[in-house]
This record gives C-alpha cells, structure tokens and sequence, in this order.
C-alpha cells in the first residue's frame, strides 16, 4: 500500500506503524481493509492524544519557569539555578503588574485545555494551576506591597540566610560568586524600593504594628561591621574552594568588600535610620489587620489561600475553640497520670520551669538529643512507609544572625541530592532550653514530617516540575502535623511529659485558629492574645510571644497546621472503617505523599478514589 492511497491526516509517523502492523498480520489473511483503516484510526486518535499530552506537558513547563522567573529567590531555593543573579522586587508597582499578566495569561491558556484526554495527574496539574492563578489575582487586588518587611521571613531575611554561605544559594564555582556579587547590587536598591513603598504605606495607614516594627530593626542594624571580614555577607569569600586561582580569589574579595562597604552597609543603615526615626512613630497600636480599611476582606483571602478550603474565618475561629476543649482534657489526664495535684494552668508552671526538662550545658547537647530521637525512630519508620527519600538529612543549629526570632524548621535539600534537608533547631538561651517537646518536634520538623513530604516530591519525576517545587501549607503543614500522632507507632512518647509535649503542640496549634482569626476579625489584642495562649499551652511567656508576633506578621498561615492535620486524620479513618482488613498504613501513606502537595479537596478526590477502588 503506498501512502498516496490513504487520506492526507495519515502522517508519516502513523504510516510508518502502519506498514510494520500490516506486515506482522498479513500471513493471517483475516484482516480487511476495514480492519486495516480501524487499526489506522486507532493510531490517529493514539498519536492525537500523544500530542495532548505533549501539549499539556509543555505547557506546565512553561508555567513552571514563568513562576520561577518572577520569584528568582524561591527557584534557588528550589534547587532551580538559571536565575541565581536575579532578584524580584515584589513591592513594585511594574512586579505586581507582571504578576496579573502571568496569572492571566495561564487562566486563558487552561480555558483551551480538553481535560477529557487528561490523565488524573494531568487533572490534578490542572486544577493547582487554576487554584493558584485565582487566588493570586485575588491577592493581587490587595495593597499588600505596602507592608514589605516584617520580622519573620521575607527578602531581607533571606538574601542573609544565602550571604551565610552554606544555604540554597551555591558557592562552587566562580560564576557562582559572580551571580551572587549581582544579587547583592540588586538587593541594595531593593532596600531603597522598600523604602519608597513603606513610605506610600504611611501615607496611607497600612502600616505594621508597633511590635512587629520593633523586632525588625535589629535585623537590619545589627548587620553593618567595622571590619568588612566580619560581615555576613562576606561568608562565601572565607569558603572559596580551593581551586580557584589566587588571581581570582583576589578579585573576587575586593569586589564583595566593594558591595558590602559602599553600598549594602549604607543601605542598612539608611533602613535602620528610616525604621526608628520614621517607620515605628508612625506604626499601628492595632495586633491585627482587621483594622485596616481592607483588613477583614484581605484576611478571608489569607485564610483561603493557607487553608486552600472555603472555610469562613467565624467557623475556624469555633473549630479552634473545641479543639482546645478537647486537648485540655487529654492534658488533665497526663498531669493526673504523673501525680501533680494542682491546677492544669499550674502543671503549665511546672513543665516550664522543671529543672529535669533542662538538662543541657552545651548547645550540642540538644543536637545529640535530636540525633537519638532519630536512631530510636529508625526500626519503625518501615512499618508505617513503604515510600522513603533517597535525600540525605542533617540537624544544624540555626544560624546566629537570625536565632533570637527563629522557630525551628526544616529547609528541603535539592532533588538531584547535593544539598541535605536540613533540620534548623535554634538555641539562643541554652540553659532554658526545655526538651518536653523534642520528640514531638522532630517528626514534624524532619522524619517523617516537612523531610519525607517535601524529598519524595521533589524526588518524584512523575510529577511536572511546578508541582515538584511546590508548597501549599494546608497539605504541607497538615501533613506534619498529623506525623506527630504516629509517634507512638515509632516507639516514642513512653515518657509522659514527651507525650505531653505532643499534646502541647497540637494544642498550639489549635490555640492559633483561635488566636489568628481573634486578631484579624474579632480585634484581640496582642496582649489578649498572649494570654488566651499562657492559660491553655505549657510554652515559656518568651516563645509564645514570638509566636504572637508571627501570627501578627503573616495573617493566615497559622491556620494551615490544624485544618489540613484534621482532614488527613478524617482520611484514614474513613479509608480504615471502609477499607476494613483491605486497609494498609503503608499504602495509605503512599497516596497521601505520592502526589506531593495540593489543595486538600483534590487530597480528599485522591482518597475516596483509593478506597472505591478496594
């Protein structure tokens, strides 16, 4: 049969499989022409859908490096290097009107997808971009940028972790300090456009609130040195691999002693000066951005974009409050169980100030701790996960230039393995450093919590690349919080109070439904705040007001923990009451990682899908 005899949409491609099909059946004498322009059509429609695939594939692709190009700092992050010289100044008028462009342009491309031809994870793709692209506009019509700095986390913060050396931002070769000695110009002008936008802010009233103010300006003026060998952002010339050549080495010094001395020290303090003499006299008494004109507006979006649900801030706010009822019963139970007689507010006392719970001299006396919570939890990780990382971990101490604001927290390796998750525990005040929680604390923080959840994602190639490098708190947070509950599975909380300590965290976060939506729609106050805290969880007054503060300067993310924890534990116990001796830990674990972070309605789609299938 010749090509010309079939019609024009048979390509070459389809052709070619054709004639090798045909040769296969021609000896069986029983395929007709009909049969042969079927298996034909068959083709067709399997190369169409082929280029579907390939279609959508690209078209995830480009998503992916469109969002990695407006936020350069989180693709290094991420392990994603093309853009480790750039910087986003996310508070500019010109950034944000980029920003609408880029969601635009991806919600007109989805209204082309047919999703009929999609597979389920392509499904799954679709619908996180949707999500994404909607919330973000939603944001967008928000003056957000007025409020560019706050003490938690944020660009400053940052571009400091990355000047320490052995963070995300890589210092191998030396393109690699070239890239950074730009980042570093760039960031000097940021600080001057954060300025200008903190300015427009006054002006206006959105403003951050006196004690938030207050905890940013050390950061900035402790950071100038005398001596520039002394600075921060000086770090990566101590740790030049030895490869390079004196020549360079050379002038690579005198280039970021150049920065540092003529522009970033200037420029820090230029901030500092304009924070106390400007910034803080003009800085709100209010704790939450409810009172601001857009306030309550803004913060139903906060709690939808953390939660990825439609809960209404009045409904978290109750859920929060039972909750609490429910965990202060567990806790009396702990404190009746080691015999102290007094009031549950007074066994708070008692677990703050319990010499045995400080036990540490050395602060690397808490990381062995650590490192011992891991070998006791190691036999039994394999009975509950089937699906481990192939990434690397490592528990470091965090960093001094940021420790005295700093909870702990995990930082995720790169995919390809060349740097570890690492685990940040801070330790400011090591003769008050209480271990009730440590137990508690490292499943979330590491194994099996943020380590698991965010190496098998980014390990897994299956799942395009804007999902691999993706982040939703409600999942990710959830997840972490709902690890803590297999602590007795893998062999800990045989002491009472580490098991108190996991009862205290999950109270802690439940405490933040009520605190966070308190502050934000009902005008609490920070005081209020802080008491309602003191009176139900055993945390020192010193931690929980720095939690406070946090809730304060990120409205909405604190509701992530609790509301994606619940609807995991809602998951597995629906999928074991259904599932009956079908049911499988190991397997149930699978499905909640194996397709990495996403809002959790598509979690809960993922689920009952698994249990129909048994």
């Amino acid at each position: 049969m010749e090509k010309s005899s079939f019609p024009e949409y048979i390509t070459d491609s389809i052709y070619k499989k054709l004639i090798s099909f045909t040769l296969k059946i021609n000896s069986m004498k029983k395929y007709t022409q009909i049969s042969i322009a079927i298996i034909a059509s068959l083709l067709l429609f399997n190369c169409k859908s082929e280029d579907k695939k390939q279609d959508f594939s690209d078209f995830t692709k480009r998503y992916f490096d469109a969002k990695n190009k407006l936020s350069p700092l989180d693709a290094t992050q991420n392990g994603q290097n093309e853009y480790n010289d750039q910087l986003q100044f996310e508070m500019t008028d010109s950034y944000r009107k980029s920003q609408m462009d880029f969601y635009e342009i991806y919600q007109n491309e989805l209204k082309s997808i047919d999703t009929i031809s999609l597979t389920e994870e392509e499904k799954n793709s679709y619908e996180i971009i949707k999500w994404e692209t909607n919330v973000g506009k939603e944001l967008l019509n928000q003056p957000t940028n007025l409020m560019p700095l706050q003490q938690f986390w944020g660009t400053h913060l940052t571009m400091a972790q990355f000047a320490g050396g052995t963070s995300a931002q890589p210092f191998k070769t030396e393109k690699d300090y070239a890239n950074f000695l730009i980042r570093m110009e760039k960031y000097s002008i940021w600080l001057d456009s954060a300025i200008v936008y903190m300015k427009k802010g006054i002006a206006s009233g959105v403003v951050l609130p006196k004690a938030l103010t207050e905890k940013v300006i050390p950061q900035f003026e402790e950071m100038p040195t005398q001596k520039v060998e002394d600075n921060l952002f000086y770090s990566a010339i101590k740790l030049m691999p030895t490869t390079f050549s004196e020549a360079s080495k050379k002038e690579l010094s005198e280039k970021y002693a150049a920065i540092i001395t003529t522009k970033l020290n200037p420029q820090y303090k230029k901030m500092t000066e304009f924070l106390k003499k400007e910034y803080l006299p003009a800085s709100r008494t209010t704790s939450g951005i409810g009172s601001l004109p857009f306030g309550k507006e803004l913060y139903a979006i906060y709690a939808k974009q953390w939660t990825t649900t439609e809960m209404k801030p009045e409904a978290i706010h109750e859920l929060g409050l039972q909750e609490v009822a429910r965990l202060n019963a567990e806790m009396e139970k702990v404190k009746n169980q080691v015999g102290f007689k007094g009031t549950l507010l007074a066994f708070f006392d008692e677990v703050r100030n319990k010499k045995e719970l400080k036990p540490f001299k050395k602060p690397e006396e808490v990381l062995a701790n650590f490192n011992a919570i891991y070998s006791r939890i190691k036999p039994n990780v394999d009975k509950l996960f089937s699906l481990q990382p192939k990434t690397k971990f490592e528990i470091r101490r965090t960093e001094a230039f940021r420790e005295k604001t700093a909870s702990a927290e995990y930082m995720q390796g790169t995919a390809d393995g060349s740097r570890p998750g690492i685990f940040y525990v801070p330790i400011p005040d090591v003769a008050n450093y209480n271990l009730y929680g440590d137990e508690d604390l490292f499943l979330h923080e590491a194994i099996p919590g943020h380590h698991f959840q965010m190496s098998l994602q980014q390990e897994n190639t299956n799942l395009p690349d804007f999902r691999r490098f993706n982040w939703f708190g409600a999942y990710g947070e959830g997840w972490a919080l709902y690890t803590e509950s297999l602590g007795t599975e893998l062999g800990l909380y045989k002491d009472p109070y580490q098991y108190f300590g996991m009862l205290s965290n999950e109270m802690h976060r439940a405490i933040r439904l009520v605190v966070d939506t308190g502050m934000h729609t009902k005008g609490w106050t920070r005081e209020q705040a802080i008491q309602f805290s003191l009176n139900n969880e055993a945390e020192s007054e010193a931690s929980i007001v720095s939690e406070i503060e946090r809730y304060m300067a990120i409205p909405g993310q604190a509701l992530s923990y609790k509301i994606g924890q619940l609807k995991i534990i809602e998951l597995r116990k629906k999928a074991a009451t259904q599932m009956r001796s079908k049911f499988d830990i190991k397997k149930f674990h699978e499905k909640v990682l194996g397709s990495g972070v996403m809002p959790l309605a598509l979690l809960e789609k993922k689920i009952n899908d698994w249990i129909k299938e048994k």
